[in-house]
């Protein structure tokens, strides 16, 4: 702001603020305004599909009220609905897939960003952003019949050698001289890992952005005092992207939560509130709806759109803590160049 004085008088006339033109081009108005524009629509976007779910989710809770929370069985016939065991399912398959993807994730970006030569590292960057760009079917049927039938094997020896963990025990003898195989497919365990494939791109993209940005001046002061290189991601490079790794390993985490086409593909639907995540029969909110909403009653169309309802809550939660880690990381503010 600039002040106006007028001079002229016998005594000097108080201060006129005046606005000042920012004088921005064109082109940053534009953008700008489109930039807002999109802003906007992605958050009333966003409101309108919570609410639309909200509204149609009245009817059930007005019926069964929390019983709808805490049932387990899914029977519309005999009016008996209760998503519990549908959510314990889906945190299971998006709890295995995490903890297959984070450090996979988390090494490729160290490596990308940090040890492999210039040629190699477009290529793998290329590769990972392919992954991400497979359709989510590809993997269902990848997994059905190329990647189950060897899976099951290692199902079977963590079972055998780790079954006196409660969530790695199946109700069958792994000893047995004809061992069943179909106790161990179509379970969390092998939908995990398929949806692992598809967590990876995403955890690896933000880690490896972030790592990228670690500043320069600290990378080379933590070499110039011995550090290996190493010494210097540990010190430098992982600190810095702390956020980074944090915020997508979350993001990751939405991502599997509503993971449909690969997991309805995969598991064995079944009711049941187990930690068993070998054995087969599981099943997820966003299989349940994809499998049920084509012949649903009205009723049963309801209770559907409940469950979308908490599973949109899930996924906006975990996508909202991500957001507050990544921007409360160093990453682009006040690097030293």
């Amino acid at each position: 702001m600039t002040l106006a004085l007028d001079l002229s008088g016998p005594q000097a006339t108080p201060p006129v603020p005046r606005e000042i033109d920012p004088g921005l081009p064109t082109g940053d108005r534009v953008f700008h305004g489109a930039a807002r524009t999109v802003g906007v629509f992605v958050l009333v976007l966003t409101g309108s599909i919570g609410l639309f779910l909200g509204l149609q989710s009245i009817p059930t809770f007005q019926h069964y009220g929390l019983n709808f929370l805490t049932r387990s069985e899914w029977q519309p016939a005999i009016d008996q609905i209760g998503i519990s065991a549908v959510v314990l399912g889906t945190i299971e398959v998006a709890v295995v897939a995490l903890f297959v993807s984070f450090p996979l994730a988390l090494l490729t970006a160290v490596y990308i960003s940090e040890y492999a030569p210039g040629r190699l590292k477009s290529m793998l960057v290329s590769a990972v952003d392919l992954m991400a760009a497979v359709p989510p079917i590809i993997y269902g049927l990848w997994a059905v019949f190329l990647f189950q039938p060897h899976i099951i094997y290692v199902a079977r020896w963590l079972h055998t050698y780790l079954g006196w963990l409660p969530f790695l025990h199946v109700n069958t003898d792994p000893h047995a001289a004809v061992w069943e195989q179909s106790r161990y497919t179509s379970s969390v365990f092998v939908a995990g890992l398929a949806v692992s494939l598809m967590t990876i791109p995403l955890g690896c993209a933000i880690m490896r952005g972030v790592f990228a940005q670690a500043p320069i001046g600290e990378r080379e002061a933590a070499l110039a005092l011995g550090a290996t290189k190493w010494g210097m991601v540990r010190t430098v490079v992982l600190p810095f992207g702390r956020g980074g790794v944090i915020g997508g390993t979350m993001l990751s985490l939405g991502r599997a939560l509503g993971e449909t086409a690969a997991v309805l593909l995969i598991i064995s639907p079944a009711f049941d509130l187990k930690f068993r995540i070998l054995e087969a029969g599981t099943e997820t909110i966003s299989a349940l709806i994809a499998g049920n909403f084509g012949d649903a009653s009205a009723t049963q169309l309801s209770a559907l759109l409940s469950a979308g309802f908490i599973l949109f809550v899930m996924t906006l939660c975990v996508n909202t803590v991500a957001a507050i880690f990544v921007n409360r990381s160093r990453s682009g503010a006040a690097t030293e160049i």
